[in-house]
């Protein structure tokens, strides 16, 4: 069974039917269980993975085509979900739902691509003997994904339950391994869920046992695990050569309850390339360690931007490291810090500085889903190939001189100013884009080749 590496996709008939809550008390209640969970999701999200990797104890990865080759999917998920009893796959939005017409970024391509088993999750709210013909409609869209199984969720009580479930028997061969009812105390408010202060971290525990505690309840454990049993072995995948032996080096890392967007194999790639990771807590941490470079990721700053500001020590160390020459990678919400000032819900407050222009938050989103990146020439890391990102902002950085210089054009996204991203100063390298930090076109390498090159310099 090790070989075979039981898993299951988690999957939906639309966006917001309850998926991540149903998977995160999956996880938990399997943990319970005292089993193994490694927990996956599909997509560039870093809110949900958080969560789920509470709930598993133990981190969650991403897998995604648009910032992943499909070698690097299935070596991620073979090298991670080696060990795990079983292996939970959360996908985003909808089974068929993706970008492209052939459905070749689709949760169900991801599906086939790791021979996972499906099991649907349907909100069952203000339904009843439909949900024959949607089911049967999802098996006959594409043959080759197994739905194994479908939990219903939202149920308006016992009589909704046993009608649904004698629909599904007469008109379907589908097994309902699940039937969970309505239950307003098991919602995760979506508002900032995926980050948890140190003060807040036993309420968000508590309320996952509470889910994990509902969902064992209403779910058929030992069917989940069947299903997952039944997964076929994954076609053998190339292992990933360990990185040579390189110097040592001390990377600050912002990690606290206004930033904490970091994927794990970004993390893992850094400590396998030799890097001592120091957490800085932006907050209440009064000086910068002594570094050898500084990663700022994304996060909140305008929830915590008085207490940013009020940590006016470090704010100050921080620009005076960076115009030193520290390198420093920054995104969106590190970006938003290193600015002059952060303006929301008409306050605005002092930020680090060292970027000069004026970050202002807006009603709604400035830039949004997956992008593009083409180096310009000018940047300091001397990259070439087209570089595949995400965004997801709200806030614009306006006031910055005209003859600012930019690592990046954008060739699909908003980025700075719907032209650039990436804006370079001192060593400093800052930008609204995501990137994926490991693999072909990661940031990590030609990040840590300026850490290094600065450090044998001063030597």
């Amino acid at each position: 069974m090790k070989d075979r590496m039981p898993r299951v996709f988690i999957s939906a008939a639309h966006k917001s039917s309850g998926k991540t809550t149903l998977t995160l008390g999956l996880c938990a209640a399997l943990d319970a269980r005292g089993h193994a969970v490694q927990p996956f999701k599909k997509g560039p999200d870093y809110i949900d993975p958080l969560w789920l990797g509470m709930a598993a104890r133990r981190p969650c990865y991403n897998l995604d085509f648009h910032m992943m080759r499909q070698h690097e999917i299935e070596q991620q998920f073979a090298r991670r979900a080696a060990g795990a009893r079983i292996s939970l796959i959360e996908g985003n939005k909808g089974l068929y739902d993706g970008l492209d017409l052939d459905g070749s970024n689709s949760n169900a391509a991801l599906a086939k691509l790791l021979g996972a088993p499906v099991v649907l999750v349907i909100d069952a709210r203000g339904m009843t003997r439909g949900v024959a013909p949607l089911i049967l409609g999802y098996q006959a869209f594409d043959p080759d994904i197994r739905i194994a199984g479908v939990i219903l969720n939202n149920l308006g009580g016992s009589r909704h339950e046993s009608k649904l479930r004698a629909v599904i028997e007469h008109y379907t061969e589908v097994e309902v391994i699940g039937a969970v009812q309505h239950d307003p105390a098991m919602q995760i408010a979506e508002r900032h869920l995926g980050l948890v202060p140190a003060n807040e971290q036993d309420a968000a525990l508590a309320r996952i046992r509470h889910v994990g505690e509902r969902v064992a309840a209403q779910v058929d454990l030992d069917r989940l695990l069947a299903i997952g049993d039944s997964a076929p072995a994954l076609r053998t995948v190339a292992p990933v050569e360990p990185p040579a032996p390189t110097e040592r080096v001390r990377i600050g890392i912002a990690h606290d309850p206004a930033f904490g967007f970091y994927y794990s194999e970004d993390l893992d790639a850094l400590r396998a390339a030799d890097v001592e990771l120091v957490e800085v807590d932006t907050l209440h941490a009064p000086t910068l360690p002594e570094l050898d470079g500084l990663i700022i990721g994304g996060g909140f700053p305008e929830v915590f931007m008085a207490e940013l500001e009020a940590n006016q020590s470090l704010r100050s160390g921080l620009r005076q490291a960076i115009e030193a020459g520290l390198p420093t990678y920054a995104e969106c919400g590190g970006l938003m810090y290193l600015s002059r000032s952060l303006s929301w819900q008409g306050q605005t407050r002092e930020m680090v500085g060292v970027v000069p222009g004026d970050t202002v938050m807006h009603a709604r989103p400035v830039g949004r889903g997956y992008a593009r990146l083409q180096p310009t020439g000018d940047d300091r890391w001397q990259e070439t190939a087209s570089i595949p990102a995400h965004e997801f902002h709200y806030s614009s950085l306006e006031n910055l001189p005209a003859d600012s210089i930019f690592a990046y054009g954008v060739t699909r996204g908003h980025g700075i100013d719907g032209v650039h991203d990436g804006y370079q100063r001192y060593n400093l390298l800052a930008g609204y884009m995501h990137r994926r930090g490991a693999g072909e076109h990661g940031w990590i390498t030609p990040f840590l080749n300026q850490v290094r090159a600065r450090k044998r310099a001063a030597a």
